[in-house]
């Protein structure tokens, strides 16, 4: 009977362990750097919430659902064939929400907890100044400033590059030079919705009659489209990095290794993490947003530029104590590889509108976006090796001239894996975007 009972066991034993085997990997399972069972605990809580109406409509709420949607159409996108090689997890986290917006999928329980807080609380631009501030003050004084010197150039040859590619496509398509120019190019090379589109609807209804909004309507998608190319252009060179490792310099724009060494010896030095100093450091980050919007008072220039501006004066005249560099430059990690995905699932859910690409959707139009942000890319790839910084670095942020903003500097230096590029791209694009948007008015009172 023993023997029977022995044997029995030892025949299902085999059988059983592979189905152990895999519950155990399924347990193991990691979305994001959460274990699968909790992942899908969390997420039928936040699901469950939102769909009975429960869902908080304060930060708590807000950040529920796109951290619980970030993790996941992130790591999805990071998976999936092709969309892994062009930078899928911004892909999809960009579009994938708003394609869900579009269809009605969220309840106004849903859209009103994270409207609350990416718009009312601000909080896109409380991780943008996090990521400026704490990348400018964790650089190398000397590269930050070389870099910001150098990058000038194939940023006014890129802007160039891209009018002249998009106006040449645009009227191979049957577009005219004004629409072409005024409707398409500026809105890509403007600075994104807030310090580009805005201004822009203001400036064109003044000059050309009408309410803003009927141009906001006109001037996004072009916008939008552009962000989502310079995205794709993005992913691909940082495939093309792969590749041709001469080509990179894995996140260093200038091409100098004692530089870089001296860079590589900081980074080596500041890998403690003091939680009393990052407090310090997220002091600095806001004090430093809050004083750019009061220097936009004064001198004119958007709030962004300015806090850009101080915080690489304060790095330069090394204004600041090493020890509260070190606590900024630590948010800075934090936010960059914890609420990157998060926040674009915010920006799709609110500020790309699927309805208004929609509408004006040609393939003549997307191939003058294509255009634009090509050239532009190009353009600093192959200036930046002039000018002996690593090309593919030198496009990436050339290229961030063509995103949303800061919303689009994210996406694009997260397709490529390269956000220690922010401090650049964030020139490239409030610089470059408020030159834009200067000159487009200017323009538009002599040729309206």
């Amino acid at each position: 009977m023993n023997h029977a009972i022995d044997h029995v066991v030892s025949d299902n034993q085999p059988q059983a362990l592979p189905l152990q085997q895999k519950l155990r990997n399924l347990c193991d399972y990691r979305i994001g750097v959460m274990p699968l069972p909790l992942y899908l605990a969390i997420a039928l809580i936040v699901f469950l919430s939102a769909h009975f109406g429960y869902l908080p409509k304060n930060m708590i709420g807000g950040l529920a659902v796109i951290m619980t949607m970030g993790v996941f159409f992130g790591q999805l996108g990071q998976r999936l064939p092709i969309l892994r090689d062009i930078g899928g997890g911004a892909i999809l986290c960009l579009m994938l929400p708003s394609i869900l917006v579009y269809y009605g999928a969220f309840g106004s329980t849903t859209l009103d907890a994270v409207k609350l807080l990416m718009k009312e609380a601000n909080f896109l631009y409380f991780v943008i100044a996090s990521l400026v501030v704490g990348s400018i003050l964790g650089m190398s004084r000397f590269i930050l400033v070389q870099g910001m010197i150098r990058m000038f150039v194939p940023l006014v040859v890129g802007t160039l590059a891209a009018v002249a590619a998009g106006l040449l496509v645009g009227r191979l398509f049957g577009y005219s030079f004004h629409h072409t120019f005024f409707f398409i190019v500026v809105p890509i090379i403007g600075g994104g919705i807030g310090e580009g589109i805005l201004p822009l609807s203001l400036a064109y209804s003044s000059i050309l009659g009408g309410t803003p909004d009927i141009y906001v309507a006109q001037l996004v998608p072009a916008a939008v489209v552009g962000n989502i190319v310079a995205i794709i252009c993005s992913g691909m060179l940082a495939r093309l990095a792969l590749k041709r490792p001469e080509l990179t310099g894995n996140g260093m724009l200038i091409r100098a290794k004692e530089e870089n060494d001296r860079f590589q010896a900081q980074e080596e030095g500041s890998k403690g993490v003091d939680f009393a100093l990052m407090g310090g450091g997220v002091l600095l980050i806001c004090t430093l947003f809050v004083f750019g919007g009061l220097l936009e008072k004064v001198a004119g220039i958007p709030g962004p530029v300015m806090m850009i501006m101080v915080a690489v004066l304060l790095k330069y005249l090394q204004a600041i104590p090493g020890s509260i560099e070190k606590g900024a430059n630590s948010f800075y990690k934090l936010i960059s590889t914890s609420f990157i995905w998060p926040v674009m699932i915010g920006l799709g859910m609110l500020y790309v509108p699927l309805d208004s690409v929609m509408k004006v959707f040609s393939f003549g139009y997307v191939m003058v976006c294509v255009a634009v942000v090509v050239a532009m890319a190009l353009a600093g790839y192959l200036i930046g090796n002039l000018l002996k910084m690593f090309p593919i670095e030198s496009a990436i942020v050339t290229c961030c001239h063509s995103g949303l903003g800061g919303t689009g500097d994210v996406a694009i230096l997260s397709a490529a894996n390269r956000m220690s590029l922010m401090p650049f791209a964030q020139i490239s694009t409030r610089l470059g975007g408020a030159s834009t948007v200067i000159l487009a008015t200017l323009l538009l009172r002599l040729f309206a």
